[in-house]
């Protein structure tokens, strides 16, 4: 434990601490109904669809504070991915939009001649942009820093060491069932192409002949064991896939029809740190840098200290923003991203925890610091343990668990805080981007709503702001568990942004 806290000290980024806001209180406000609102939200929920569903709903006006419609609001239910507006809260609280992280090349070992004597260091801190458009070059310009610091010549390994997080990769609660999507990728230190890569399955032309099963890059998923065929023209799509949870080895099985055009799926990388090392080396021979040694992979609980001790710093790049990463991360509810960013709320917890003057014993993991970090911030809130359950920071696992209050008090505390319009900002746009761009389109709550999206299956949720025809300003939530639509029913989206609309065309004077 020494060594670790040891290292985060030497190397982390100085994450400044944002100094929190005095919350208004947190005590209950008067339910004063808006009889519009509540006889068409009542008219909709009432429905005998929804007979075996649960709602919790809530609707709190911003400039009175009073509470405009509530239904269950203090019924404990799943979230999804509006979850991640508690750490967007924790990351704007904690790190702050302006900072930084930043990956590293770490020189162990004398440098003579042009030669480094020794292994040389790939060290992640948790940037998610790797190999997208926020940092496409990234291993070249990692490697055309070396020959600066003299560096030629590699006598030894190239290791990719994405220890920097302390814990195993997988959100608490993330479903087996899930790990194979993209949508679950590992959460990592050291990530690359958002841990994830493409899956391109081809039919043969004739029936009865293999189909074509091929992974880009190689090293997502280096092995694949493919019994997949071809089956008639006519034949219905039978296509299996699977990949046990912590191996290498991808198996797909079934049929493809005959001359059906290949379907290609984005999968989840089994060690995206490898990956990463395999880029760099090929950046490095680009830029004439030659690697005697191989590639060797750390991961937690693997002790790094003997590389990492007393090694030095011959290559960083700095992340974007972590404004920006929060931003991504909400509009298109990138889970990777807000995970990763509770995860470096947790290692600047950690690191402050170990300054302390009686700091903690023990193994804990860098995901329950962040935790740890943000029931404290919810603490200050007003937002009991009981009323906000949060196992991890993305929203995908199902032991999350809170109130439609809890979801807007805290939506509530963020309208108030300094960094208020640039919160709402990242949130998905109604009818414009993110992943509310094609909803509500045509509708008084078309560029208007700005709110966070949450859907797994049988789970649905929105939570966020909206402008009432008048001028009120308003924080909302809808959260819908156990339900799916019967055919012919509208989609479960559809009855959330009924509700969200008619907050939005509501002529009630405040």
């Amino acid at each position: 434990m020494h060594r670790l806290i040891s290292r985060a000290a030497a190397l982390v980024i100085a994450l400044a601490i944002t100094p929190v806001s005095r919350a208004a209180s947190a005590s209950p406000t008067a339910v004063t109904p808006n009889a519009s609102i509540a006889s068409s939200i009542d008219a909709l929920i009432r429905s005998p669809r929804f007979a075996a569903a649960s709602w919790g709903i809530k609707v709190v006006s911003l400039d009175s504070g009073q509470t405009l419609y509530a239904h269950d609001a203090d019924r404990l239910l799943e979230p999804a991915s509006t979850a991640k507006l508690f750490t967007a809260a924790l990351t704007l609280d904690r790190l702050g939009a302006d900072q930084h992280t930043a990956t590293r090349l770490l020189a162990k070992g004398p440098i003579r001649r042009g030669r480094l004597d020794g292994p040389l260091v790939l060290y992640g801190m948790g940037d998610p942009t790797l190999g997208t458009s926020a940092s496409p070059d990234w291993a070249d310009r990692l490697a055309a820093q070396l020959p600066a610091h003299g560096i030629r010549r590699v006598h030894g390994d190239l290791v990719a060491d994405d220890t920097y997080f302390a814990g195993p990769p997988i959100g608490s609660g993330w479903e087996v069932g899930d790990l194979l999507g993209a949508f679950a990728a590992p959460a990592a230190a050291l990530s690359v192409d958002e841990n994830s890569g493409w899956l391109t399955l081809t039919p043969a032309a004739h029936a009865g002949r293999a189909a074509d099963v091929a992974m880009d890059p190689p090293l997502a998923i280096p092995a694949i064991d493919s019994r997949l065929m071809t089956g008639p023209a006519s034949s219905a799509s039978d296509l299996n896939l699977y990949r046990a949870p912590g191996s290498d080895t991808l198996y797909a099985f079934g049929s493809l029809p005959a001359g059906s055009a290949p379907r290609r799926l984005r999968v989840a990388m089994s060690d995206p740190a490898r990956v990463a090392a395999e880029q760099l080396r090929e950046a490095l021979a680009r830029h004439g840098v030659r690697l005697d040694g191989r590639v060797r992979i750390v991961h937690w609980p693997q002790d790094d200290t003997a590389l990492t001790a007393g090694a030095t710093l011959v290559g960083e790049i700095a992340s974007p923003p972590l404004g920006e990463i929060l931003r991504s991360g909400l509009k298109r509810s990138q889970n990777l991203y807000l995970q990763n960013l509770l995860l470096m709320a947790g290692v600047q917890a950690q690191t402050l925890a170990m300054q302390s003057d009686a700091p903690p014993t023990g193994f804990t993991s860098t995901e329950v610091w962040g935790l740890r970090a943000l029931r404290e911030l919810l603490d200050r809130i007003g937002i009991q343990p009981a009323d906000a359950r949060l196992e991890e920071g993305s929203g995908l696992s199902r032991q999350n668990l809170v109130t439609a209050s809890a979801m807007v008090r805290l939506l509530q505390y963020l309208a108030v805080q300094p960094y208020a319009a640039s919160l709402r900002d990242m949130l998905p746009l109604a009818g414009v981007d993110g992943s509310l761009i094609g909803r509500m389109r045509g509708t008084p709550a078309a560029g208007n709503v700005q709110a966070k999206t949450g859907s797994m299956t049988y789970v649905h949720a929105l939570a966020g702001y909206v402008t009432s025809a008048t001028g009120q300003h308003l924080a909302f939530a809808i959260l819908l568990n156990n339900y799916e639509p019967a055919a012919g029913d509208p989609p479960a989206s559809h009855e959330l942004d009924a509700i969200a609309e008619r907050l939005a065309s509501d002529t009630a004077r405040p």
